[in-house]
């Protein structure tokens, strides 16, 4: 006898049974396609796009999860853990904008390949320039016209913005406040100082022009704090590589730092230099940290030479050769180059005979065009020549002058400016020179370079020159030959620089190496 019965059941009951299951599988398989139809369309209209991009091309110099967090309604970039893309459900509506990462060791680019609207999502203009700390400054419109617009076209690649760190901003971008705390160090107080910028010294009246600090628009940054700068800086070199404007920058650090030390003898030019005017290599150790900050004078960072031709030698500007200098600095650990003023010079303007390449002079070269090339070798130099591991490259950008009826030599005036300028309107076009360092050389280096685009908030202040105050006058008469030969490209110190320093260390704390990363 069988163990186990075969249950039977009449055919009706199968049948029946038969139909209740086609039945219940057509429903279950009209929920699924309903289902599926609502996740579709729930999909496309998701605000919030969480990216997470890994770096994984054998090509590329990342290898790293690619952080990155875009905010469009200024175009800033800046870098963060992971990427949080808001993106609002208009823009959402008229393209998709999940772009591709391409990596390469000069850049890494967010694009779709696709055309967009300028005033929508755009990723196509995004770049983040250099390796790892190669967003070097956040992605944001440059160009400015009179009213501080962006000009069409016009994405800046390496701005310096500074992100989450201190809120999401381009710290370049603001305005002037009054602020009671500032001078960093007393008037009159630093011994360093060249005569030329100690305004106060050489009897300037007014003091307001030291009471104003930079507030970028949506965050704020931090005051330069002296004793955590040099502790950041021990055992390391900064080094200023430039014009004269540069040694404005160079002098405000020194007496920034210096105010914070106890023992002020413990912080000296290490040749014993007192004057700093003539081009040459200065040096201030801070003897308690094992640190140096020093001043390299190239005010064309390339190399000024002479040619032999038919009719007996002349000067020349070799567009092609760095200064000679680049062995004095390119083993520091914090560069900050600049060069622009020695450009606008009746020379190198007028271009005639003047710039050269290998055995060739340009019998004729736009300024503009010469400029170019020049930052080019330099870039090229940098890229060959710096270990982006260790340095972080630096360019501060142009200083505006504000000279009124006539230029520095031919009888231009400031002196009686007390305050800023506070209508945007009357500030000047972004100048030409720093759009091509930020569009045409920065974008093709392969070293990390953080643009300091001062340009703006210089120009606002029109009050911070020496003007007449580059020297003390014992006579009246002094005093009125002074005014036809004003100075209003350099800066009072205390002053302005303080202000380019502060950028500076801000600029170190969020994209620094080495200490600075702690």
């Amino acid at each position: 006898m069988d163990s186990c019965k075969r249950l039977a059941f009449s055919e009706a009951f199968v049948s029946q049974k038969r139909k209740i299951i086609s039945a219940f599988s057509l429903g279950v398989g009209v929920s699924l396609l309903l289902l599926l139809t609502v996740l579709n369309n729930t999909s496309l209209t998701v605000p919030k796009v969480q990216v997470f991009l890994l770096g994984s091309d054998s090509n590329s110099s990342f290898s790293w999860r690619f952080p990155f967090s875009a905010r469009y309604s200024n175009g800033s970039v800046s870098s963060l853990h992971r990427a949080e893309v808001n993106v609002s459900s208009e823009c959402l509506e008229k393209k998709t904008l999940l772009g591709n990462l391409t990596g390469n060791r000069k850049n890494a680019s967010l694009h779709d390949g696709h055309e967009e609207h300028e005033d929508c999502c755009s990723l196509k203009n995004f770049t983040v320039s250099g390796k790892e700390n190669g967003h070097a400054g956040n992605s944001s419109c440059s160009g400015h016209d009179a009213l501080g617009k962006c000009e069409e076209g016009l994405v800046k690649a390496s701005n310096g913005s500074v992100g989450s760190l201190f809120g999401e901003c381009d710290i370049f971008d603001g305005k002037w406040v009054r602020d009671e705390s500032k001078p960093y160090y007393p008037m009159g107080s630093c011994p360093l100082i060249d005569r030329d910028f100690d305004c106060h010294l050489n009897g300037r009246p007014d003091s307001e022009y030291v009471k104003w600090k930079w507030q970028p628009h949506g965050c704020d940054i931090p005051s330069l704090n002296a004793t955590d700068f040099l502790e950041k800086l021990r055992g390391q070199k900064l080094v200023f590589v430039g014009d004269s404007l540069n040694r404005n920058m160079w002098e405000s650090m020194v007496c920034i730092l210096r105010q914070s030390v106890r023992d002020k003898k413990r912080v000296f030019e290490i040749s014993g230099k007192t004057e700093f005017k003539k081009k040459g290599v200065y040096a201030f150790r801070f003897e308690d940290y094992n640190c140096s900050v020093d001043f390299v004078g190239s005010p064309f960072i390339v190399r000024e030479s002479t040619f032999k031709g038919t009719n007996g030698s002349f000067e020349t500007l070799r567009l092609d050769l760095m200064d000679r200098t680049t062995t004095t600095y390119h083993d520091a650990d914090i560069i900050v180059f600049n060069t622009g003023h020695w450009w606008t010079h009746e020379k190198t303007s007028r271009g005639e005979d003047y710039y050269q390449e290998g055995n060739h002079i340009y019998p004729r070269l736009k300024v503009l065009d010469a400029y170019t090339r020049a930052l080019t070798t330099w870039a090229r130099w940098i890229d060959n020549n710096i270990d982006a591991n260790r340095t972080q490259v630096f360019f501060r950008g142009y200083s505006v002058t504000h000279f009124r009826g006539g230029q520095w030599n031919s009888g231009g005036q400031c002196h009686k400016e007390t305050e800023p300028i506070t209508d945007g309107k009357h500030l000047r076009k972004y100048p030409s020179k720093m759009r091509a360092l930020e569009h045409v050389v920065i974008p093709k280096m392969k070293t990390p370079v953080i643009y300091m685009n001062i340009s703006r908030l210089t120009d606002y202040r029109k009050d911070g020159h020496p003007s007449i105050y580059r020297m003390e006058y014992k006579t009246p008469e002094e005093h009125a030959s002074a005014e036809l030969h004003q100075d209003c490209s350099h800066w009072c110190l205390p002053g302005v620089p303080d202000t380019w320093n502060e950028l500076l260390y801000a600029s170190l704390l969020k994209y620094g190496k080495g200490h600075w990363k702690s």
